[in-house]
C-alpha cells in the first residue's frame, strides 16, 4: 500500500463514520428527550464536518497520485511525513475536544439536559477521532517504505502480495 492508497482508505473510513454520525444524529433528534436531541445536534454537526474533510482528503489524494512524481520515493516520504504530523496534531486536538465535551457535561450540562447531550456528543465524536487518528498515525509509521505504483498497474503494493517471487 502506498501513501495515496493509505490516504484514500483513511478518507473512506472517515466518510463512513460521518455518514453514520449524521444518520444517528437525525435518529436521536426524533426523540423528545433534550439529552438525545443535544447528542443528535453534535452528531449531525461533526458528521457534516468530517464528511467534508473526508471528501477533500479523497479528492486530494486521487489528484496528487496522478502527478508525474507520485511514485517517487522522495514524494511519498514527504507525503508520509506531512500526514504523520497531521495525524499526531489531530490526536492532540482530539484530547482537547474530549476535555471540552467533559467540561460541558459537568458545567452547563448539570443545569440543562440538552447541554449534557451536547457534551456527551462531543466526547463520543472526539473519542472516535482520537482512536482513529492515533491508530492511523501508528499504522502509517509501520507502512513499508517500498514505494508502490499506481493502482491497477499490477505492481506489488509493498505488503507481500507478490507471493510468486518467493
Amino acid at each position: 500500500m502506498n501513501i495515496w492508497q493509505f490516504q484514500e482508505r483513511l478518507a473512506a473510513i472517515l466518510l463512513g463514520w460521518a455518514t453514520a454520525s449524521i444518520g444517528a444524529g437525525f435518529r436521536l433528534n426524533r426523540y423528545r428527550e433534550p439529552l438525545q436531541q443535544g447528542m443528535g445536534e453534535q452528531f449531525i454537526g461533526w458528521g457534516l464536518i468530517n464528511g467534508v474533510i473526508a471528501a477533500f482528503g479523497a479528492t486530494s489524494a486521487k489528484r496528487r497520485r496522478q502527478l508525474p512524481d507520485a511514485t517517487n520515493r522522495a514524494t511519498q516520504s514527504a507525503e508520509r511525513r506531512k500526514l504523520a504530523r497531521l495525524l499526531w496534531l489531530n490526536t492532540g486536538l482530539d484530547v482537547l475536544y474530549i476535555l471540552g465535551g467533559a467540561l460541558t457535561i459537568i458545567g452547563r450540562g448539570t443545569r440543562d439536559e440538552r447541554w449534557r447531550g451536547r457534551g456527551l456528543g462531543i466526547v463520543i465524536q472526539g473519542g472516535f477521532l482520537f482512536f482513529f487518528d492515533l491508530i492511523n498515525a501508528l499504522l502509517l509509521g509501520r507502512l513499508p517504505e517500498k514505494v508502490g505504483s499506481r493502482v491497477g498497474d499490477g505492481a506489488s503494493d509493498g505488503l507481500g502480495d507478490n507471493a510468486q517471487s518467493l
